[in-house]
């Protein structure tokens, strides 16, 4: 069943315009292993770290006003090496669509994705990078009570058609983070909230800071730190070359 549908006519031809929601996908979504959840307890974007769940799993969470938010954990076993098995894990968020075909669409804010990947026989730690990726369903169907665990249950279909494994529902409403774009680009790392806000009344628009900007500033000092060090190293280096030069 579809939902908020309205139309309009134009040259005698019925031209929809108003956006298609579904109400009976709000809310947080989990797979069978009921272990991983969006939320907070899953990615915070403050620190930019991830808490990895007890066991694999997907889960999905949609709002009644069209924004998503996607969790995902999996292990990934190495037979040739079975001390080395890899993880991923990866988190977004953003805004869905639903066409009138039932087609659903995950379009994520691209910088505020993350992917956490481990494989501790080649990296001494797990790589942090940004990760975006739009999701399409084919279709989806939302069932109201699942005869084996008697709870609300969520089947997406991939858009070749291959079935998702199936999600059952945790919340509602849904267990998220701010719908809103958390970790902005184009802002200094080094910052602070004080020296960029400026009063609108001064000819200024307020500039939003990234909930990771420490993160960030401490980066930035590391990095510049680095740098002195080795800028020192070659002030010292060339000093020695100078001596030897005029003793030899």
């Amino acid at each position: 069943m579809l939902y908020a549908v309205g139309s309009v006519l134009l040259a005698g031809l019925s031209v929809v315009t108003a956006q298609f929601a579904d109400p009976r996908i709000v809310g947080t979504w989990s797979s069978k292993s009921n272990s991983t959840f969006t939320g907070p307890g899953f990615y915070d974007p403050v620190n930019e770290k991830f808490t990895e769940p007890q066991h694999p799993g997907i889960s999905y969470s949609f709002t009644e006003d069209g924004y998503f938010e996607s969790s995902y954990f999996r292990a990934i076993a190495n037979p040739q090496q079975p001390q080395c098995p890899k993880g991923i894990i990866q988190w977004q968020h953003g805004r869905y669509t639903i066409a009138a075909n039932g087609r659903l669409t995950l379009t994520p804010f691209g910088v505020d994705g993350r992917q956490l990947f481990s494989d501790p026989c080649i990296h001494s730690s797990a790589i942090l990078t940004r990760y975006n990726q739009s999701e399409e369903f084919e279709r989806y169907e939302a069932i109201v009570s699942d005869p084996y665990h008697n709870i609300p249950r969520l089947n997406l279909f991939r858009f070749d058609g291959s079935p998702v494994m199936p999600l059952y529902l945790v919340y509602r409403p849904p267990q998220m983070l701010p719908t809103k774009t958390l970790n902005p680009t184009g802002v200094s790392a080094t910052a602070t909230s004080k020296s960029q806000k400026f009063k609108r009344s001064e000819g200024w628009d307020e500039i939003e800071l990234p909930l990771n900007h420490r993160v960030l500033s401490k980066r930035e000092e590391l990095r510049h730190a680095t740098a002195d060090r080795w800028w020192w190293f070659g002030v010292a280096a060339t000093g020695v070359g100078g001596v030897l030069y005029f003793c030899f």
